[in-house]
């Protein structure tokens, strides 16, 4: 059977044409109350984004993903491959997070979070609209001939564009290797460290093809969020929704004349404007009904508002809303589904919160050199040779360091001296020896205990195996 037109949309996606070659979409600029909400909460994560890198606590970077080094910082906490199952349990509390406010509110993420569509909405289009006008200028430079003025601002255009996304690159780079390394290589200048040139350039041209060239196709293609949505969404998620039974009623869509009684004359209240099509930044028509292509942006709802506002309708034709409070009237619950997701979500931040609390300032491993068997020297002592390394997470040195066995008596000898000091947010490593009498050896095989001190202060405690001879069994 054939499909029906109004549903023939779902065959495709809004940005390729029947040929199946990119269809540029050329969005109207927006404007409204939810619009202004969502620059100022898009400036203030752009100022985040762009500050945390090169913020410090405690004198840890604030967020930081080093990972050529297995290192990390989250809101100054600092995680080293010692942590990394702490790490995995925030990852993973962040999933559970995103996925419970897509049942409940849709993509809404997508619309107001993302940095792909903060940076192309709140950034590079605001700059296009700026240079070449709106939709409508816009079409009209795209068909024009290449002439100076075509020229003047396309090279404008792409010059700033390609600013912006060098600028970009150089955040996104503080986020791998650290803000103060960035800063320092900078201003080592760009000869002494070509690696980091080359890194730089590659990473501006990533951004510029993203912002510049591929834009939404990104949100529709490349990313696999928006295909969550099918799993995700139910009836009573709250979405960007198109209210169709107000919309359309008996006689659906007409064009709006002056004095006529609409709902007596039984025509919906859209007025097929079209434009909450023109405002889309994905090309789509909210109006046939949830798609994937839409990131929940709320610019559909400026534009309608407006329309219904001059035309003396009530606002809300297209609202947050779900379908199930459209068809049926049902208002927001917290359904099972969601009680089960945050269930999840309480128990795993509990587990986080707890391993934080456990999670110690200083990493110590002690283990025996491989190969290696015990050595029997005077007055009967065992002794066994070890390498050990101390991870230092905190942002001081600790000096002083000092190792004791607690679990059995003997003596622990440096290979290089008695104490050093561990730099901060780094570590140390060397070999050592520890010394037992064969006499206090219950098997020739025994699990020993070995204190870390700072001076007088243990810091850390660690085991690791002793070997001895068969016959001091």
């Amino acid at each position: 059977m054939e499909k029906e037109d109004h549903e023939k949309f779902r065959d495709t996606i809004g940005t390729i044409d029947e040929e199946g070659k990119r269809a540029w979409v050329f969005p109207k600029m927006p404007k409204g109350k939810f619009y202004q909400y969502r620059k100022w909460v898009s400036y203030f994560l752009l100022v985040i984004l762009l500050v945390s890198p090169f913020l410090r606590i405690n004198g840890n970077q604030f967020m930081m993903f080093n990972v050529l080094e297995r290192r990390f910082s989250i809101f100054g906490f600092p995680f080293w491959p010692q942590d990394f199952h702490i790490f995995v349990i925030m990852m993973i509390i962040g999933v559970v997070f995103i996925v419970l406010f897509t049942v409940a509110f849709g993509r809404i993420f997508c619309g107001w979070m993302c940095p792909q569509t903060i940076f192309l909405e709140m950034v590079f289009r605001r700059i296009e609209y700026w240079i070449e006008g709106d939709r409508g200028k816009q079409i009209k430079l795209a068909k024009q001939e290449w002439n100076a003025e075509k020229i003047r601002k396309r090279i404008t255009k792409w010059v700033i564009f390609f600013i912006i996304s060098f600028i970009i690159a150089n955040v996104f780079l503080a986020y791998l290797i650290g803000g103060d390394l960035l800063i320092q290589e900078i201003t080592d200048g760009p000869q002494n460290h070509l690696s980091t040139l080359i890194s730089l350039l590659i990473f501006t041209g990533v951004f510029y093809f993203i912002f510049a060239w591929f834009r939404e196709q990104v949100c529709i293609i490349a990313c696999p969020y928006g295909r969550l949505q099918g799993v995700l969404l139910d009836n009573k998620s709250v979405i960007v929704a198109y209210d169709h039974k107000r919309g359309e009623r008996e006689e659906g869509r007409a064009r709006f004349k002056k004095g006529e009684d609409r709902e007596e004359l039984g025509k919906g209240d859209c007025v097929d404007c079209s434009l909450c099509v023109k405002v889309c930044p994905t090309g789509i028509d909210i109006r046939n009904g949830t798609q994937l292509e839409c990131i929940n942006c709320t610019a559909c709802i400026d534009a309608c508002d407006s329309i219904m506002e001059g035309v003396n309708l009530p606002k809300g034709l297209i609202s947050y809303n779900s379908e199930a409070n459209i068809e049926n009237k049902e208002k927001f619950s917290f359904t099972p589904r969601l009680k089960g997701y945050t269930a999840i979500l309480v128990i795993l931040t509990g587990v986080l919160v707890g391993m934080l609390f456990l999670r110690n300032s200083v990493e110590a491993n002690i283990l025996r050199l491989p190969g290696q068997l015990f050595e029997h020297k005077e007055n009967n002592i065992i002794s066994n040779v070890y390498t050990f390394k101390l991870v230092n997470k905190t942002s001081k040195d600790i000096e002083n360091v000092r190792f004791e066995l607690v679990s059995h008596e003997g003596t622990i000898k440096l290979v290089s001296h008695d104490k050093f000091t561990v730099p901060a947010q780094g570590y140390s490593e060397g070999t050592l020896f520890i010394e037992i009498k064969a006499n206090v050896l219950k098997d020739d095989k025994e699990r020993i205990k070995i204190g870390v001190y700072s001076g007088d202060k243990l810091i850390e405690s660690t085991s690791t195996s002793f070997l001895g001879p068969r016959s001091y069994r």
